[in-house]
C-alpha cells in the first residue's frame, strides 16, 4: 500500500540566554524591515510589479551595501522573499480569504524569523525534558522537548524534520518544526454517527445529539481582576504622554503584563479547543457546521459621520465574544482531524438555521428568544434549547451545497486581476 505524506507543526519553547534574545530581535526586526523593502520595491513602480528575479537581486545587492540587513541569516533573506511572493499568490486567488500584501508595522507584528533548511538544525535530545537544536547565528540553544520529533529519536515515528520557524510571543521565543511523515492512507471510513455542530457564545459548542461542550473563563476572578487594573493602569500612562513622545519603560512594562495575560488566556482556549475536537472526531464521523463569514460578524457597528451606527457598544462586545470563541480555528482543528480518522467535515449555508423549527419546518425569527425555542406554528408548538435546535437543522442540512460561492469568487477574481506582467 502506498503511503502518503503528512505535514505537520510541533511547538516547542526555547530557553535562551539575554545575549541570544537581543540577536533573536534583531533578526526579528530586520526581517520585518527587509519586508518592508521588499513591498515598496515591488509595488512602487510604474504600471507593473517587479519580477522574482530581480527582487532576489536586489536582496543580495542589499546584503552587500547595508551592514545591518547582513545579520539575518541569507536563507531566512530568502524565506522573507518566499513568503512575500506566496501572500501575493493568495491575494491574487479567488478561493483565498487573504488580503492584499502590506507594510508590516513595528509594533502591530509578531517578530518571526524562518530557518527554512533542517540540516542547520542538527536536532538532539539531551534528556528526557529537553532537546538541542542549532540556530543560524544565535547558537546552540536548548528547547522544551514534550514530543518525539520523527527522524530524531529512535523508536521515533518515521519521517523528517523539514524546516523550522522562529516566533516570538507574550512569553518569549518559541520553535515551530516543520514535520514530515509518510504515513498510510486510511481505508475505512469512521464508524461513528453523524453530528450537526453549532458554534455559539452562551454555548460554546451545541450538538444534534442534545449535548453540548462548554468551557469556563479562560482567566480566573483573580486574573481578570489584575487585567482590569493594568488596563486602567495604561490608560492612566497614557494620559500623562506627551503627544508625540515615546513610550516610557514603565508603559512598555505594563504593555508586557497586559500581554502575557491575554497570551495566558489565549493558551488555555486553545488547549480546551485541541481536546474538545480531538473528542468529536474520534466520536464521529461527519461532523456538519455552518459556513459562517466571520470576518462580516465582526464588522464595527460605527459607521461613518454621515450615517453614524447605532448600538456600537454593544456591537463591540458581540464582536469580542466572538472572536474569543474562536470559532474559525476550532472548524480548522476538526478538519484536519476527522480527515487523519476517515472522518468528513461538512459546511453548510447558515441562513436561517437558528430560526427554524426542526420538527415542522416552521421559519419565524419570534420563534426564538435568548436560548430558548418555541416554535410558532400551532400545529407544531415544539419547546425547547435554541441551540440543540439549530444544531439538528445544520446536521439536517448535510445534503445542501454551500450557497454564494460561485458569484462571490467571480467578483473576487474580477477585482484582484494582477497588474501587466513584467
Amino acid at each position: 500500500m502506498e503511503k502518503v505524506k503528512q505535514t505537520r507543526a510541533h511547538v516547542a519553547r526555547l530557553e535562551l540566554s539575554t545575549a541570544q534574545v537581543a540577536v533573536l530581535d534583531g533578526q526579528a526586526h530586520t526581517a520585518r524591515t527587509l519586508w518592508n523593502l521588499l513591498h515598496e520595491y515591488f509595488t512602487f513602480r510604474q504600471g507593473r510589479f517587479a519580477t522574482l528575479k530581480e527582487c532576489d537581486t536586489a536582496i543580495r545587492a542589499a546584503r552587500h551595501e547595508i551592514d545591518w540587513i547582513g545579520q539575518l541569516p541569507a536563507q531566512a533573506a530568502q524565506a522573507v522573499l518566499k513568503t512575500y511572493r506566496q501572500a501575493w499568490a493568495n491575494f491574487f486567488n479567488p478561493d483565498h480569504p487573504a488580503k492584499r500584501p502590506t507594510f508590516k508595522a513595528r509594533f502591530g507584528s509578531r517578530p518571526a524569523v524562518d530557518v527554512p533548511q533542517a540540516r542547520d538544525l542538527q536536532i538532539k535530545r539531551i534528556n528526557r525534558r529537553w532537546g538541542a537544536v542549532n540556530l543560524p547565528k544565535v547558537g546552540r540553544v536548548r528547547f522544551r522537548w514534550t514530543k518525539d520529533l520523527p527522524g530524531v529519536t529512535k523508536g521515533g515515528p518515521t519521517g523528517r524534520v523539514t524546516g523550522a520557524r522562529l516566533v516570538k510571543d507574550a512569553f518569549g521565543w518559541q520553535i515551530v518544526f516543520r514535520t514530515e511523515t509518510m504515513t498510510a492512507p486510511v481505508m475505512e471510513t469512521h464508524p461513528g454517527p453523524a453530528v450537526g455542530i453549532d458554534r455559539g457564545i452562551t454555548v460554546a459548542l451545541a450538538l444534534s445529539d442534545q449535548t453540548t461542550r462548554e468551557h469556563g473563563p479562560w482567566l480566573t476572578g483573580g486574573e481578570r481582576e489584575h487585567l482590569r487594573r493594568l488596563e486602567k493602569k495604561s490608560a492612566r500612562q497614557r494620559a500623562a504622554r506627551t503627544p508625540g513622545q515615546r513610550t516610557s519603560h514603565r508603559l512598555t512594562r505594563t504593555y508586557d503584563q497586559i500581554a502575557r495575560l491575554r497570551a495566558t488566556a489565549k493558551r488555555r482556549a486553545v488547549n480546551w479547543q485541541h481536546q474538545t475536537t480531538t473528542e468529536l472526531a474520534d466520536t464521529f464521523s461527519v461532523i456538519v457546521v455552518e459556513d459562517l463569514k466571520i470576518a462580516n460578524m465582526v464588522r464595527s457597528a460605527k459607521g461613518t459621520i454621515e450615517q453614524p451606527g447605532r448600538n456600537v457598544t454593544q456591537k463591540a462586545g458581540l464582536n469580542r465574544a466572538i472572536t474569543g470563541e474562536a470559532w474559525g480555528r476550532t472548524v480548522a482543528l476538526l478538519e484536519y482531524k476527522t480527515r487523519d480518522r476517515g472522518g468528513l467535515v461538512v459546511k453548510v449555508p447558515a441562513p436561517g438555521t437558528s430560526q427554524t423549527c426542526h420538527q415542522c419546518g416552521h421559519r419565524d425569527a419570534a420563534s426564538r428568544d435568548g436560548t430558548r425555542f418555541s416554535c410558532a406554528n400551532p400545529a407544531c408548538g415544539w419547546v425547547g434549547h435554541a441551540d440543540t435546535n439549530a444544531a439538528i437543522n445544520i446536521r439536517n442540512a448535510a445534503g445542501t451545497a454551500v450557497s454564494g460561492r460561485g458569484d462571490l469568487g467571480a467578483a473576487r477574481s474580477a477585482r484582484r486581476q494582477p497588474p501587466r506582467a513584467a
